[in-house]
């Protein structure tokens, strides 16, 4: 299937998104994969893994790039032969790519019960009070793909959801909150924008 979405976040920051429906081999044959690439594809054990991984590539040549744009750091960071910033999520159906001339981080995440579950051990759960079930997962979801985007950003070794990484109130009306991490005698400070995609929840991470 084409490109299913695209948002944009801010005049320099897109989010593109990809619905799978195809095979590994349809994907496959559509791509072009540099050797490591390759590689890690064949080392990747879930079929799922493999098409999330392939779809990505889809969305690169979408925009005109292709696998040997794409290079990773030392720290699994990715990074494009042009400079610009990337951020790269998926989740069951669905890969994303986020492309900015801003440092960003996004996350993908899929509704699903185990993350409210869940949610005390990450979240503030006043943060899902006096709202209904439905959007307590809702939020809880956002609460979860906040710190998931911003660990991206940082991707330093020890920083905990919990205890480092903190959001402020918001209503899911809003779109956007603010968060915080408080790391290593530091606080930085981070926008935060979210949106409802399908069953899914995308959020970017931008430093303020």
């Amino acid at each position: 299937m084409p490109l299913h979405k695209i948002i944009h976040i801010t005049e320099t920051t897109t989010a593109y998104f990809w619905h799978i429906t195809e095979d590994v081999t349809s994907l496959f044959r559509a791509v072009s994969l540099k050797d490591t690439s390759l590689f890690r594809l064949e080392g990747m054990k879930s079929s799922a893994h493999q098409r999330g991984f392939l779809a990505v590539r889809m969305l690169l040549q979408h925009l005109g790039y292709t696998d040997y744009d794409l290079t990773y750091d030392e720290a699994g960071k990715p990074h494009l032969s042009d400079e610009k910033n990337i951020s790269i999520s998926h989740s069951h159906e669905f890969s994303c790519i986020c492309i900015s001339d801003e440092l960003m981080g996004i996350d993908l995440e899929k509704l699903k019960e185990k993350t409210l579950k869940i949610a005390p051990r990450f979240m503030n759960i006043k943060h899902l009070a006096n709202i209904s079930k439905e959007q307590q997962l809702q939020k809880a979801t956002v609460v979860w793909g906040i710190k998931e985007a911003i660990f991206k950003i940082k991707n330093e070794k020890g920083i905990s959801f919990p205890n480092h990484i903190f959001e402020d109130e918001f209503d899911l009306s809003d779109a956007t909150c603010a968060a915080e991490l408080k790391f290593n005698k530091q606080i930085e400070k981070f926008n935060i924008h979210f949106y409802s995609v399908e069953d899914y929840i995308f959020v970017c991470a931008i430093p303020n």
